[in-house]
């Protein structure tokens, strides 16, 4: 498959996808028609920050799986218009956390000793030692807004050389915030406390400008560090209140227009730094992007779980191993609930007992609607899934209970309307063989593969072999069958197995007979 990289990454990345087999292709200067046309027939699409991935684009890639974004901030990328064309957006956030962490440790340290200003009248000749006096660290209060890996990291480095925490981040827990030291407070709180103030969040409608000639003034004396994203401090207010000595002095890695302008008023300001968003650059978290962004591009192109997805649910490593076998057993379920159903499907339902609903289960839930949708002929994966269910005003629920009566683990896929509903429920024997154990209500030991069919008939001598028959003048051989009924004499269900799809004629002839109530294809296309 074609993988189309318009940023440069690592050459570690681009050899692991080719040593995938797949058909790695650069383009770094394109932009604009040139960008469109080399995406046209693109797989996967690889960028970094320099690349603006907008709804335009994705409407002229169809065949688009995934855009791997080798870092961290996803700024550059329309998120929504990627979930509505189906196409998976991941990300790398662990390759930079530490490198990033770093680099705003040191501009931190060097905005408080003034060390570029020093070092460059030094460089001219000057000894000005009597004109820099720095501020120490230790014993300041730091503050930090966003306590994501990358906050997480400064303030555990921070804090041990002896500073005070403080933090905001409303989707962090107090308890995580008390196991860093760190005292979770009000964004306000935070401002107003901080000595020295690190940004740690990304740039969205509700952090644009989140700090500025309000917030600088609350901090008079202060220092400010953003090895974020540009944007989140308002540079115009940041260069006056610097230059006025609202603030000590600043430290910025990123802007909102980057390179820099020439004419930014940080420039002259003389005690603030700015360094070229040099946070991710250097050689082990440039690497570690590359590849594990190149992993997830693996992964969505043989229709594996992506485990960084940010518009898909993804899962953490560690727990993906005990529910994969359960994405593709949810997903077999919705499309065999979906081909049984007669009527309008209105509300999926998903249920998990056993040990399995322990889990994180929104990857599973998000491949039973797949696995619902696909017969209807949506354009449909596990990442648009739950749009399209809004969309169309389907409701979804999933419900979890850690008892069952009869297997370590079931999952069950309801569809339904306000008249109506049908249930499929799987397990997995021997711990990866998929099993539909029960199908509306009746119990049955299905395999779930291929070509199926679903006959609904009076439990009465004959019937089955007259179902044989029919299926054999048809020249469709049975692999299996599968066979329940409610009572003795009372209606039967049989799932069979079959080597080649019932032709239309053979189904009409069937349903002629006066025994056999309902009879229904399923294709699961060979999975």
């Amino acid at each position: 498959m074609k993988v189309l990289v318009t940023d440069p990454i690592a050459d570690a990345g681009l050899d692991r996808l080719r040593d995938a087999g797949h058909d790695v292709q650069t383009a770094y200067d394109a932009e604009g028609d040139a960008l469109l046309d080399a995406v046209a027939d693109a797989n996967a699409l690889v960028v970094r920050s320099g690349t603006q991935v907008t709804d335009e684009l994705f409407d002229a890639a169809p065949d688009l799986v995934i855009v791997g974004r080798a870092g961290i901030g996803v700024d550059n990328i329309d998120i929504d218009a990627a979930t509505d064309h189906g196409v998976i957006v991941a990300n790398a956030p662990e390759g930079n956390v530490r490198a990033a962490a770093e680099h705003t440790v040191a501009m931190a340290f060097a905005t408080a000793r003034s060390i570029p200003q020093a070092h460059g009248r030094l460089s001219d000749g000057e000894w000005a030692k009597g004109e820099f006096l720095g501020t120490e660290l230790n014993g300041k209060t730091l503050g930090v807004v966003g306590l994501g890996r990358v906050g997480q990291e400064v303030a555990k480095r921070l804090g041990s050389l002896g500073m005070d925490l403080v933090a905001y981040d409303p989707y962090i827990g107090e308890d995580r915030a008390e196991q860093l030291g760190a005292e979770l407070l009000d964004f306000e709180d935070v401002v107003e406390r901080a000595d020295f103030l690190t940004v740690h969040v990304p740039l969205t409608d509700e952090t644009e400008g989140l700090i500025g000639e309000a917030e600088l003034a609350e901090m008079e004396g202060g220092y400010v560090v953003n090895v974020a994203r540009g944007g989140v401090v308002d540079e115009d207010a940041l260069a006056e209140a610097a230059d006025d000595g609202v603030v000590a002095g600043a430290a910025l890695d990123v802007f909102a227009e980057e390179p820099l302008s020439a004419e930014s008023p940080l420039l002259d300001a003389e005690n603030v730094i700015v360094t070229p968003h040099l946070g991710a650059s250097t050689a082990a978290a440039q690497e570690h992007v590359a590849t594990t962004t190149a992993d997830q591009v693996v992964a969505a192109l043989n229709d594996e779980p992506v485990l960084n997805a940010l518009n898909a649910p993804s899962v953490e490593e560690s727990a993906f191993g005990r529910i994969e076998p359960y994405i593709g057993l949810a997903e077999t379920a919705g499309k065999v609930a979906a081909q049984l159903f007669d009527g309008r499907i209105e509300r999926v339902g998903v249920r998990y007992e056993g040990d399995i609903a322990e889990e994180d289960l929104d990857l599973v839930t998000a491949s039973a609607q797949k696995g619902v949708f696909e017969p209807l002929e949506w354009q449909v994966n596990a990442v648009n899934a739950p749009r399209v269910a809004e969309e169309r005003g389907i409701e979804v629920t999933e419900t979890k209970t850690r008892q069952s009566e009869d297997f370590q683990s079931l999952v069950s896929v309801t569809v339904g309307n306000s008249d109506d509903d049908l249930t499929v429920s799987g397990t997995l024997f021997a711990g990866d063989d998929p099993r539909l154990v029960k199908i509306d209500g009746y119990r049955v030991d299905a395999i779930p593969h291929g070509h199926m069919l679903a006959a609904r008939n009076r439990d009465e001598p004959g019937v089955i072999g007259f179902i044989g028959t029919a299926l054999g003048e048809a020249g469709v051989n049975i692999a299996g069958m599968f066979n329940a009924r409610e009572t003795i004499g009372g209606e039967a269900l049989t799932v069979y197995n079959l080597d080649e799809p019932v032709p239309g004629d053979a189904l009409d002839a069937l349903l002629a007979d006066d025994r056999i109530t309902d009879v229904r294809s399923i294709e699961l296309n060979g999975e």
